[in-house]
């Protein structure tokens, strides 16, 4: 069983990597959002996106996911998060016109096996798919359909999700990828990730275990994530912690910065 984040020993963790040159990353499904039983309907709690909205002020912040780049922004719009990355770590970067072309054929392999099954559906991502069964009268027999389905494509790595099993190009970007590329960019040598699913396995070990907080909502047997939290809806407490532990270390640079400042002995000034 993974360790609580939410003990005290896990915010004395949280704590550590929060006096760090840190970067903060979330998967955005299940982890920001609630699931939901279409990915349209996925959003946010208002008073998560206020969180995250301090947080991205307080820390370098990455949100890395699934959904295509253009999907995710939208959701995103208006938050000061540093860094977006879509379709689980392809976009906007890693984008490979050989892969984009191998998810066709996946496509038109895939459409005629899976028409007219009830609770079915295939979503095209242009860089990857995903093929949802949550609606399915009889889930598990429609996960094996789907597994059977998605096992024949050429080229294609399957990652099990929440109800779905996401299709990457084998060989290619992944969330670890993206989470590294994020810390370059930002210059930060540690970072903090929180997913919920097989998908977010990637970036839980995109990092050496001493660099990284892996943390998964809810508990999974096999995650390489070493911490959780219970429910999604605790991604709030989480996020409450991030910002009541740095605000008094940011507050505490800016003054030490002020008091640097040379005097204004510009002519202006003078009188």
């Amino acid at each position: 069983m993974l360790r609580s984040i939410l003990s005290p020993n896990g915010k004395r963790v949280v704590a550590r990597f929060a006096r760090a040159r840190v970067l903060v990353a979330f998967d955005y499904d299940g982890t920001l959002a609630p699931i939901a039983m279409t990915p349209e309907s996925a959003g946010m709690r208002e008073r998560t996106r206020q969180l995250l909205a301090r947080v991205a002020t307080l820390y370098p912040c990455a949100i890395v996911s699934g959904r295509a780049y253009a999907d995710l922004a939208s959701r995103i719009a208006g938050l000061p998060v540093r860094f977006l990355f879509g379709n689980h770590g392809i976009e906007p970067l890693a984008i490979n016109p050989a892969g984009t072309i191998r998810v066709r054929q996946w496509i038109a392999q895939l459409q005629p096996q899976l028409a007219g099954l009830a609770g079915i559906v295939l979503e095209d991502k242009t860089h990857s798919i995903a093929v949802h069964y949550r609606s399915a009268p009889d889930r598990r027999r429609a996960q094996r359909i789907v597994t059977a389905a998605v096992a024949d494509l050429e080229g294609a790595r399957a990652i099990e999700g929440r109800s779905a099993i996401n299709v990457i190009p084998e060989g290619g970007a992944n969330k670890g990828a993206a989470l590294r590329r994020a810390c370059r960019l930002a210059r930060c040598r540690y970072a903090i990730y929180v997913g919920d699913d097989g998908t977010d396995e990637d970036a839980f070990v995109g990092l050496p275990s001493d660099r990284l907080l892996a943390i998964r909502v809810g508990q999974r047997t096999g995650s390489s994530a070493c911490y959780a939290i219970p429910r999604q809806r605790d991604i709030d407490r989480l996020l409450g912690w991030l910002i009541t532990l740095r605000a008094p270390i940011a507050t505490d640079r800016l003054t030490r910065r002020s008091r640097r400042l040379p005097r204004d002995r510009s002519p202006l000034r003078r009188g």
